[in-house]
């Protein structure tokens, strides 16, 4: 990263000195700002001049965030910046990305072939990746498409333990397509 560039995530939130506006509304949402006795003290939040939210933050040992700039006067919160960031970066890793497979079939497809395509199937719903099933028709075979019908209902059959139809068959063009999504445990 090139001197004084900042990443995406610190280019829109203000902290602490970044922030500009001359007074904010401080919130407390953790019961952070306590008074003299220990209790949470909601009167210590709300319209202060920004230098002393920033004393409060301060005195906390924590970061000045600025979480709604657009507001009137700007709300402002009282967090640990880095966890903050780390547990946003954490939550993203965790989020699974499901890919779309796709698998391609015959209407005379033989059943070793149709063996070898069910396990590949299967495989890719097991590790929860939808699967786009296609049977293309050539030639002559359009006039025959109860033999691609009864491919899908015998795949249906096949399927229904690792995964359920999220889009039953129809005709596009000269193929027909249905939708496999695997089951959520």
């Amino acid at each position: 990263m090139a001197i004084g560039a900042t990443t995406k995530k610190q280019s829109r939130i203000r902290i602490n000195t970044q922030i500009l506006a001359p007074t904010v509304r401080l919130v407390d949402p953790e019961g952070l700002l306590v008074d003299p006795e220990g209790n949470p003290d909601p009167s210590q939040a709300g319209v202060m001049p920004r230098q002393e939210a920033l004393n409060k933050a301060e005195r906390l040992n924590r970061d000045l965030v600025e979480i709604s700039p657009n507001a009137d006067p700007p709300v402002v919160r009282i967090m640990n910046f880095g966890k903050f960031l780390f547990d946003e970066k954490k939550g993203r890793k965790k989020q699974k990305v499901q890919k779309i497979k796709e698998i391609k079939l015959r209407p005379v497809t033989d059943e070793g072939d149709y063996k070898v395509k069910l396990r590949n199937l299967i495989g890719f719903l097991e590790k929860g990746d939808k699967v786009k099933v296609t049977i293309r028709f050539r030639g002559r075979e359009i006039t025959h498409q109860d033999l691609g019908t009864q491919l899908f209902e015998q795949l249906k059959l096949d399927v229904d333990p690792f995964g359920i139809i999220e889009q039953m068959p129809r005709m596009e063009g000269k193929q027909m397509v249905m939708m496999i999504g695997p089951k959520r445990s």
